[in-house]
């Protein structure tokens, strides 16, 4: 007998001795027109057979151990005053969803798929209203109590009714989850469900019902949560760090999703107030992999003695990814953004071209569309597909919506295109503002006014050229820079002009639209509808996305949403690359390809005590 499957039969026969386990019904036969899979695909496909051994990206040999420090992932904060990530109030720790398991797990190699971890299987009824979990009977907390179907219905339900409201929104459409047994969760969707909520529901963190009849689930807290995952809340310090421990008995840590994975026995994230700060510790090793965003530290930033002599090193990794649509974000609630030429004429006054050649090294290409970089992006005039969803809304929409999108305009490359500034005062005028004394005023009189609210210095040196030529067509704008906290709040209560924000679109977007752009969202407190459309037909578009029964069909409809979206003029869009920036020091083993959606660091890297000891590597 191998170890595996010892390690099975002793689990298995625990499971037995428990009661819950012994009374529980039987599961009837599947009834024509179910069906039983071994994962969930939003179009149906797999890629990978029920009897996968493990993803095709990982090292199933890689050893464990090491410790794996790194920034906290952006938006980038400061601090952090709450381990609790799942309700509006509070401002979370980096990585804190690492402690807690699903009832299934996604590929890294694989868009909107996920395969086995907590459930084993789920049946799907004829109609894809009734999905029945089959739950693993192994499955732990990491205080050793059983994790079962009643934790999962729990977890759904206080998600639905006490979470974020990005998550609760995510989970409308979800009736019912009822555990019938310890093993067995039956889960009712609404017949309006969206088409990616049986992923939404599969994806969600499980909690201890127990543990949170002892604690408050909608506070923030400093008490590290009860989670069943391949790792629990380490030490931590709010303003400096948070550290993760890997769970050494992890229950499923050779399951088909895990095998290859979780290798470090610590991962850390460290925290700094400034970028520069932050780089300036990676170079004297205080923390061993960098993903870096700035592309003049990547050209010029990497002269330093470590680099030099090899022991840190630089690789540039394919990201596969939609691109996500980074940009400067107009708050439509403003009366000042009221009318679209007003929008349109500030985004003649950012100079791309000057900016990417001066700051950037020439490192990036200039987004247009909020599905850039991939098959969502509306190109040229609409398709016959794309004008049959969007005529019967003709008469709600501008002209230009059924033309070609509109381009970004490109500049003589010198900061300040006079054509373009040009540009920007005869739409204002036909906006009907006036200018007096280099003052540029609203019909109302009222002067214009706008204020770039961040987080961090990090963008003040891309935002400065704006404002200086914002100033030439006599918009008053000006930067402010406050602490996580104040801009957390700021965001959820729609206090603000303009920010900058990089939404993250999925292969296959689905319910982020209606975060993002949809109506309900607009009004709600935490929402990420940061410019504020509440724009019916963009509702009526974002609905028909989230029911296309097809790939083809969902190009079209997000085609023809870009286009409205587009000629809304609510945002300036940046750049982006098809790209991650990696350095590290020399200190990591690596499966021998990436996979095609992460560069999955923390995923699939492991430490090396060779490479560590032979650069001699003094940090962590």
């Amino acid at each position: 007998m191998t170890r595996r499957r010892a390690l099975a039969a002793i689990s298995s026969l625990a499971g037995l001795a428990l009661p819950g386990w012994a009374m529980r019904p039987a599961l009837a036969e599947a009834a024509p027109g179910e069906t039983e899979s071994h994962g969930l695909s939003i179009f149906g496909e797999l890629a990978e057979p029920a009897d996968f051994p493990h993803f095709a990206y990982v090292n199933p040999n890689a050893p464990k151990g090491g410790t794996l420090v790194m920034e906290p992932p952006p938006p980038e904060t400061s601090s952090y005053d709450s381990l609790n990530p799942y309700i509006l109030r509070g401002n979370p720790a980096a990585g804190i969803g690492l402690v807690y398991d699903t009832l299934m797990a996604g590929s890294l190699d694989e868009r909107d798929a996920l395969y086995g971890l907590v459930a084993k299987q789920v049946r799907i009824s004829a109609d894809k209203l009734t999905y029945t979990f089959m739950l693993r009977r192994e499955a732990r907390f990491h205080d050793g109590s059983p994790l079962t179907a009643h934790d999962v219905a729990f977890s759904l339900d206080i998600l639905k009714n006490e979470g974020h409201p990005s998550i609760s929104q995510s989970l409308r459409d979800l009736v019912s989850a009822t555990a019938i047994a310890d093993d067995i969760l039956v889960v009712k969707l609404a017949p309006s469900r969206t088409r990616d909520l049986p992923i939404v529901v599969a994806s969600q963190p499980i909690f201890s019902k127990a543990f949170y009849t002892k604690h408050k689930f909608n506070e923030t807290t400093m008490e590290p949560p009860l989670g069943s995952s391949a790792y629990k809340v380490g030490p931590f310090n709010p303003g400096r760090f948070i550290s993760f421990e890997r769970v050494p008995d992890y229950w499923a840590k050779d399951l088909p999703v895990n095998v290859g994975q979780a290798n470090f026995d610590v991962i850390r994230f460290d925290y700094y107030a400034d970028r520069n700060v932050a780089f300036e510790a990676f170079k004297a090793g205080s923390f061993t992999a960098h993903e870096e965003f700035t592309s003049a530290i990547w050209a010029t930033g990497y002269d330093f003695p470590a680099f030099r002599e090899g022991r840190v090193k630089r690789e540039e990794i394919p990201d596969y990814n939609n691109s996500n649509s980074q940009g400067w974000f107009l708050n439509i609630r403003r009366p000042v953004f009221s009318d679209p030429r007003v929008r349109k004429a500030l985004g003649y006054a950012f100079d791309f071209e000057w900016t990417n050649h001066n700051l950037m090294y020439d490192s990036y290409k200039r987004t247009s569309s909020y599905f850039e970089n991939s098959d969502l992006e509306a190109v040229g005039p609409p398709t016959p597909a794309e004008l049959a969803l969007l005529e019967p809304f003709r008469d709600q929409l501008p002209k230009e919506v059924f033309d070609a999108p509109f381009q970004p305009p490109v500049s003589d490359g010198s900061g300040q295109d006079r054509n373009l500034l040009r540009k920007a005062i005869d739409l204002l005028t036909e906006a009907g503002c006036t200018r007096r004394d280099g003052v540029t005023r609203l019909p109302s009189g009222k002067p214009i006014e706008v204020e770039f609210l961040y987080n961090s210095s990090f963008f003040e040196r891309l935002t400065q050229p704006f404002v200086k030529n914002l100033k030439l067509i006599g918009v008053n704008a000006r930067i402010r820079i406050v602490d996580s906290a104040q801009y957390k709040a700021r965001l959820d209560d729609f206090d603000y002009d303009i920010i900058m924000e990089r939404p993250r679109m999925g292969y296959s977007p689905g319910e982020e639209l209606r975060v993002m752009f949809g109506s309900r969202a607009a009004g709600t407190k935490g929402e990420r509808n940061v410019i504020g459309v509440a724009d019916p037909v963009v509702d009526a578009l974002i609905e028909k996305a989230l029911l296309a029964n097809s790939r083809a069909e969902l190009v079209a409809i997000c085609r023809a949403l870009d286009r409205v979206l587009i000629a809304g003029y609510y945002w300036i869009p940046h750049y982006y690359k098809p790209t991650h920036w990696i350095a590290h020091w020399d200190v990591f083993g690596r499966p021998e390809r990436y996979p095609r959606f992460d560069p999955g660091i923390a995923a699939t890297w492991w430490w090396d005590d060779a490479k560590a000891r032979k650069i001699n590597y003094t940090g962590r």
